[in-house]
């Protein structure tokens, strides 16, 4: 049997008295690598504008813009110098109000980036706070004087390597920052950078943006005592950097940041259709993800790293990471994304070369029937695989520092292909900041858009099947068993069942189903005994009580 589907409901399934972003898929792009409009080799606000009409016919309901503000660049984009304006290499703010108006001519919602963690320390509010001790904005960092021998207040690292602390002869003081020493920390207890960080997030309300993705929001406090992280127990996994041998007990995920979220949701509040979600990393991610989203007076999604740095792509996994998430009253609504900017593409991570074809179109699927919001990366729709980046052309800092050990950001950053004859795939007529990717150029855009057996048409149908289906879109988990390489996920919603069932292995298994059932999706040349390698049926059962 050939893949199919059966989209022919006569209505949506989503439920049309939830909020729009409850069971939403949202397409993340990266704008450094999207599309170039200007011909100087790096995507801009115009370039995303251009394209829109590529996202739209995706089918998903919002995109989310990774960092443009005005910035050095040192970490591209997440090192914010002005959190109100546009980097010129990105455009202007009348572009970026062009970008708005064309996404919601086109019925998408747009998110962005909100990085409150830290700034740039080119950014205004760090030059006041570093020129003396006694200024309108002295404490609006983590600034400590250095221990008696002249060494830093704590035992913090950072993680990007080496300690956390970086002397400024200004203050005569060293000043903390968990990323680069070019991102020193924001002193997020201090009511009047809640206050400034609340105005920025105004600012871009009142320019219609639709919500926010807050980075490394667990970062916000630090503890005032400046206590010491106590040793990280021994494991089996590689340490690679001084930041991994230690519990981040004190340099992240103070237990006051909840009450600043309740702040950032009385300011969305008097926004409509606002929706927030929150990333989430560390030890203690799952419960955090929770403190931060429970009630309505919090954030209303978050999403932690259970997929983004899986080595392996298993049932247990998926089973795990949708138990942290029960249907309950006071419990938040998860976001999933099994690539990101940071992450290495999930295709070069999870399966063999041979059985990439195969393992994308279960992957893609099996994200669209996960309860909680589906974050589709810029390219993931192609099958967009890890590019290998020279040294002499990294610009990850991370990668840079850690060298060869860690694996570069930039390999899952590079351009988008658009068309596969053209120079530079049609990202740009100039050189581009990264290379393209012979492989993924093959499966440029132009490749694949009018091909109905394409990744980018199957995507498509997954998103309409998730769209047209409440046990997909926003249903509960009624069970979820992982045997071997099978996967049996069951959801129910408004009165119907659907039971998904997925081989996450390149071996067939036994998985008998009922061959008069309605089988509304199908990958994979099944047979009603068993399921071939990463083959996958999405059934409806008897409707539910």
């Amino acid at each position: 049997m050939n893949e199919m589907s059966r989209l022919d409901r006569s209505a949506s399934g989503t439920d049309t008295s939830a909020p729009w972003w409850r069971g939403a898929a949202i397409y993340q792009i990266y704008p450094r690598s999207f599309m170039d409009s200007n011909g100087d080799g790096i995507g801009d606000l115009p370039g995303i504008t251009q394209k829109l009409d590529h996202v739209a016919s995706l089918g998903v309901d919002a995109t989310w813009i990774s960092p443009f503000f005005k910035s050095p660049m040192r970490d591209f984009g997440y090192d914010v110098s002005d959190y109100c304006d546009v980097d010129p290499i990105f455009g202007t703010l009348e572009d970026f109000d062009a970008l708005i108006a064309r996404a919601h001519s086109l019925g998408l919602k747009v998110l962005i980036d909100q990085v409150y963690s830290h700034t740039s320390d080119e950014h205004e509010w760090f030059a006041e706070s570093r020129s003396s001790r006694h200024n309108d904005k002295a404490d609006w960092y983590v600034w400590a004087d250095a221990k008696p021998d002249g060494s830093p207040p704590t035992n913090w690292q950072s993680v990007f390597g080496g300690p956390a602390w970086t002397w400024d002869a200004r203050r005569g003081q060293y000043y903390m920052h968990n990323f680069l020493s070019s991102q020193p920390q924001i002193n997020g207890h201090n009511p009047d950078v809640q206050n400034a960080l609340l105005d920025v997030a105004r600012f871009w309300l009142d320019r219609s943006v639709d919500g926010f993705r807050i980075d490394a929001l667990n970062f916000l406090m630090h503890d005032p005592q400046l206590r010491d992280n106590p040793p990280a127990p021994e494991t089996n996994k590689q340490r690679t950097r001084p930041f991994d041998f230690q519990l981040r007990t004190h340099n992240q995920s103070h237990p006051a940041i909840p009450d600043f979220i309740a702040r950032i949701r009385e300011v969305t509040d008097e926004y409509s259709a606002i929706f927030t979600v929150a990333e989430v990393g560390g030890d203690e991610a799952e419960a955090e993800m929770k403190s931060f989203t429970a009630g309505d007076d919090h954030l209303n999604s978050a999403y932690g790293f259970n997929f983004l740095y899986a080595d392996t792509f298993t049932p247990g996994l998926i089973c795990a990471a949708q138990a942290e998430w029960p249907d309950k009253d006071g419990v938040g609504w998860p976001s999933w994304a099994f690539e990101n900017h940071d992450a290495p593409r999930a295709l070069s991570r999870w399966c063999a070369p041979e059985h990439r074809g195969a393992f994308a179109r279960l992957k893609m699927l099996l994200l669209a029937c996960l309860r909680g919001n589906a974050i589709i990366y810029y390219g993931e729709e192609l099958g967009l695989t890890q590019v290998d980046i020279p040294f002499d052309q990294l610009h990850d800092p991370e990668a840079i520092a850690n060298w060869p050990l860690t694996l570069s950001r930039d390999g899952a950053r590079t351009p988008m292909p658009w068309n596969s004859d053209a120079v530079h795939a049609g990202f740009t007529v100039g050189e581009p900041w990264l290379p393209i990717g012979a492989v993924n150029q093959e499966i440029a855009v132009d490749q694949q858009v009018d091909d109905p057996a394409s990744l980018l048409s199957y995507t498509r149908q997954v998103l309409a099947l998730r769209r047209a289906n409440p046990a997909l879109n926003h249903g509960k988990v009624v069970d979820c068993k992982p045997n071997g390489s099978l996967l049996e996920l069951v959801r129910e919603a408004d009165g119907q069942r659907i039971r998904c069932l997925f081989n996450l292995g390149p071996a067939a298994v036994d998985a008998a189903w009922d061959g008069g059932a309605n089988e509304l999706f199908t990958t994979g040349d099944l047979s009603s005994e068993t399921l071939p390698a990463y083959a996958a049926i999405i059934i409806e059962e008897t409707p539910c009580d």
